[in-house]
């Protein structure tokens, strides 16, 4: 299957780059993909990488939680039981953040369960998912039509209080498109959250090439706070917030364990997990800096 390679870093456009580490795709291929870093702004991206028309087969697994409500392996048990706790909060963020409940955009829903949380909750909802099966899921759960990209025609000229993105701004090929797309889509006193996985963690650093949030080559962007808020800057938005994901650097653990020892070792993951969030809690030259971590943004 061919590859594509960048030429230019998608955030500061600069053409050299040095090879930062070398992951292996875990989940479906078995294959190693090599992990870039500018030498100018320093991102971190998956390159080369395939195209937008061939990653499909590398989501083609059971192991791919969000795409399978079906599943019964233990991550899968796992990830269900934090996941209402976790939908809880992210309602809850969003009331907070707005005085009144207006209209809110999930780009990438999955199975529709936070939209789905967001509908009962009163706020106005719109969603798109690209994976077919996931998509007649949440359609189903939501009862409304759940559209396949943010280039579907009915979202046109629209716009939105709140636009959130949950571990999917990792997977979009067209980065700066996608970015430019939310700025446009925004209300002008709207809100964009983005959750993502942060390479600059305590897991990451310890697990390395087996840090299961590398997830190559679904991820092709490895963001940490410095590149993401270049990314917002260059298209006149603002991160005003970086708030922790807490859960994420247990189930990471645990995956990352599976992966280094081909079997899950819960005792390490949790000791990880709980290190993780000890130092990104109290990181002090950086502010929050756990094992991934959600960006509040608002325009300029």
């Amino acid at each position: 299957m061919p590859l594509e390679t960048l030429k230019n870093c998608p955030v500061c456009h600069a053409s050299s780059f040095s090879n930062y580490l070398n992951v292996e795709d875990y989940t479906v291929s078995h294959k190693e993909f090599t992990i870039q870093q500018c030498n100018s702004c320093y991102f971190l991206f998956t390159n080369p990488r395939p195209s937008a028309d061939e990653i499909g087969a590398y989501y083609q697994s059971e192991e791919y939680i969000s795409h399978h409500d079906e599943s019964k392996s233990l991550m899968s048990k796992v990830y269900k039981a934090v996941r209402k706790y976790t939908i809880d909060s992210k309602v809850k963020m969003i009331n907070e953040l707005k005085q009144r409940k207006g209209s809110l955009l999930d780009i990438g829903c999955g199975t529709g369960t936070f939209i789905h949380a967001c509908k009962l909750n009163g706020w106005k909802i719109s969603a798109t998912e690209p994976d077919p099966g996931a998509r007649s899921v949440a359609s189903e759960r939501v009862e409304s039509v759940i559209y396949d990209s943010i280039n579907s025609p009915e979202l046109t000229g629209k716009t939105f209080d709140i636009i959130t993105m949950w571990h999917v701004l990792e997977h979009v090929h067209l980065l700066n498109e996608t970015v430019e797309w939310l700025r446009k889509h925004l209300n002008e006193n709207g809100t964009i959250i983005i959750a993502v996985p942060n390479p600059q963690s305590f897991d990451a650093a310890k697990y390395s090439h087996f840090w299961a949030a590398y997830d190559v080559p679904r991820h092709l962007y490895h963001f940490t706070r410095n590149t993401m808020k270049k990314l917002m800057d260059k298209h006149n938005l603002q991160v005003i917030k970086v708030l922790p994901m807490w859960f994420d650097s247990f189930y990471v653990g645990m995956l990352s364990t599976k992966y280094k020892s081909k079997s899950i070792n819960l005792f390490d993951s949790v000791k990880t997990g709980l290190l993780s969030n000890l130092k990104g809690r109290s990181a002090k030259s950086d502010g929050t800096n756990t094992s991934s971590l959600i960006y509040i943004i608002n325009k300029k």
